[in-house]
């Protein structure tokens, strides 16, 4: 059997020590301040980054250097699977590259998976190849089971202050000056591998709570065999006060926490609060 190497990208925000536990590697991301670029996870902390865009420095952001990545793939054996997942095509070249890469790399086999999101989804993602991979099971299996999966996960956010979403790109002008002028705190999801309002909800409190309602309505009593993240943008006792609800409402839940980290931080800025959930394989 072929060696099965999984890479992830850094906006799975996934803890060093897990990756280097289960041997996931991670292709960074940049955030670009007045034109020097700072690898997410490695040359800027997360703390480091919301100080920077608290005083009004806006970056731009920038995929994986592909360069670095072929480099890394030719050192691998023949016939190395690489099972890459990546953040949404839809707001990322990043599952595109690996295409290319495919091309460029011919003793290894990459086969990318657009995980049509990012953060802690894209993160559970990566935690079921390395299930799978340590059970046995082939990278077609892997590929299959994770293009099933990320079809049953759901997640809903919430962002503090629509400017950075409209200074990205990700969120009209109208739709922004609308929204901050009415305090509307929309739902937001992602269709189609884009970021797009689900809900208009007046205060953010309420658009919080509204993500708890679709949660009781999907998950059926104690929450047993789910998995739940709440991710924050630099605000942990915001995060923790949602914990403490959501371990309410269903304690039997595997409940965890992570963060907005610089790239997607960039788009959607300090006090977003974001929740996923998703029902566990037997």
């Amino acid at each position: 059997m072929s060696q099965i190497v999984i890479l992830t990208d850094s906006t799975a925000y996934l803890p060093t020590t897990y990756c280097e536990e289960h041997q996931v590697h991670v292709a960074p991301l940049s955030v670009i301040f007045d034109g020097d670029a700072y690898r997410e996870g490695f040359d800027i902390s997360v703390a480091e980054f919301y100080e920077r865009i608290q005083t009004g420095s806006l970056p731009t952001t920038s995929q994986p250097n592909i360069g670095d990545l072929v480099s890394s793939f030719e050192q691998l054996p023949e016939g190395t699977d690489i099972i890459g997942i990546t953040l949404s095509s839809g707001i990322s070249g990043t599952y595109q590259a690996l295409h290319t890469i495919n091309m460029m790399v011919d003793h290894v086999n990459v086969h990318p998976v657009d995980s049509r999101i990012s953060c802690m989804p894209q993160a559970f993602l990566v935690q079921e190849a390395v299930r799978l991979r340590d059970a046995g099971a082939t990278a077609e299996t892997i590929v299959q089971r994770l293009e099933t999966l990320k079809e049953q996960i759901r997640a809903y956010f919430v962002v503090d202050d629509l400017e950075h979403l409209q200074r990205g790109g990700r969120l009209s002008v109208a739709q922004a000056f609308v929204g901050s002028f009415l305090k509307i705190k929309p739902v937001l999801h992602f269709v189609d591998g884009k970021i797009v309002p689900f809900e208009k909800i007046r205060t953010f409190k309420r658009a919080v709570n509204r993500i708890e309602e679709m949660m009781k309505e999907d998950i059926r009593g104690d929450g047993t065999g789910y998995v739940i993240g709440v991710i924050h943008a630099e605000d942990s006792a915001k995060a923790e006060a949602e914990i403490a609800e959501l371990k309410a409402l269903f304690p039997q839940a595997r409940i965890e926490m992570s963060v907005f980290g610089p790239v997607i931080g960039t788009h959607l800025g300090p006090g977003a609060i974001g929740v996923t959930w998703y029902h566990a394989a037997e």
